[in-house]
């Protein structure tokens, strides 16, 4: 059994404990490290949590072999780093990095140091996205023409202005590193690597330098083209679809997944959920204890770092196309 802390008691990172805490053979918390921690001691109580306010000290205790990161994200760097020379194991919440030099200094500290790494790219594990994947590797679509998506909500729309989530330094392009990267991770994961993008941030509604509104284009290496949209101001939806030559598919929702075959009629198909956080934590945990391989490669982690970097770098240039 892996021994954790949760640095981070926001919103997320309660989700994250949740997610395992009293139910995962291989990984259960017992420290956590927040800035806030009154507002945290119930929920730590009722977890059997023992809270701090220093990364520091979690880094120093021997009895802690693991760190979840639900952090800002431009602390992970330094944060992995320091984790990975005290021989931890590192969860981190996405975006991994804001930028590819950043995520690879990262990933590389944990690979000399030969610690785990897993980041928080839950959504490949949902069922419709697990059977999108199969009907594109079985070949059923045919030759992948290309992918679209969008990722939006207004759940942090009102969020207060000195919330970290709304620092411009951590907000960039308007919804990505909440909602955006998800798509980016998923057009990886299913079409395969990108190789251009050209992206464009408005600012519609909202009070954020760096636009409430992102829309991006991308050129896969393999040829195929995508697009993809979010914007943290509207109702929530989900959705990502892939057309091939021999018909396309879609994943709706968490569960939910539309299917039509070239000539046949669309088929709409509801999955029984699961905890795929908990699964994403636990995959992790298996690569820490030595029993498996995380079930996503360092090339995926890197490369969505990057797609995410050359959506920054084309909406700064007012939509210029940017190599992944």
């Amino acid at each position: 059994m892996l021994n954790a802390a949760i640095v981070g008691l926001g919103w997320w990172g309660k989700e994250l404990v949740r997610s395992v805490q009293h139910k995962s053979e291989l990984i259960r918390f017992s420290r956590g490290v927040t800035l806030e921690p009154d507002e945290a001691r119930a929920f730590a109580g009722e977890n059997g949590l023992a809270i701090g306010v220093s990364y520091e000290d979690v880094l120093a205790d021997p009895s802690i072999d693991a760190v979840v990161l639900a952090t800002p994200h431009t602390r992970h760097r330094a944060q992995v780093e320091a984790a990975a020379a005290q021989g931890k194991h590192v969860y981190c919440e996405k975006p991994f990095a804001l930028t590819k030099a950043d995520a690879e200094a990262a990933l590389g500290a944990c690979r000399r140091a030969g610690v785990a790494l897993g980041v928080g790219h839950n959504r490949r594990l949902w069922p419709s996205m697990a059977q999108l994947k199969k009907l594109v590797s079985s070949g059923e679509l045919g030759t992948i023409m290309m992918a679209e998506g969008n990722y939006s909500h207004d759940w942090l729309a009102k969020q207060p202005a000195d919330n970290w989530r709304s620092a411009p330094e951590e907000t960039k392009a308007g919804g990505m590193t909440g909602m955006g990267i998800h798509l980016l991770d998923g057009f990886s994961h299913l079409v395969g690597p990108m190789r251009r993008i050209s992206a464009i941030s408005m600012r519609r509604t909202l009070p954020l330098p760096s636009g409430d509104t992102t829309m991006a284009f991308v050129a896969f290496e393999n040829g195929a083209t995508g697009s993809l949209g979010t914007t943290l101001q509207t109702a929530y939806i989900w959705r990502l679809a892939v057309y091939g030559a021999d018909g396309w598919a879609e994943s709706t929702s968490e569960t939910g997944l539309a299917f039509r075959k070239a000539g046949g009629d669309v088929e709409r198909f509801e999955f029984p959920d699961h905890n795929h956080i908990g699964m994403n934590i636990d995959s992790f945990a298996s690569a820490a204890l030595g029993r498996g391989r995380y079930h996503i490669s360092d090339d995926d982690i890197i490369h969505t770092v990057a797609a995410l970097e050359a959506v920054f770098n084309s909406a700064a240039a007012q939509g210029a196309w940017r190599d992944v």
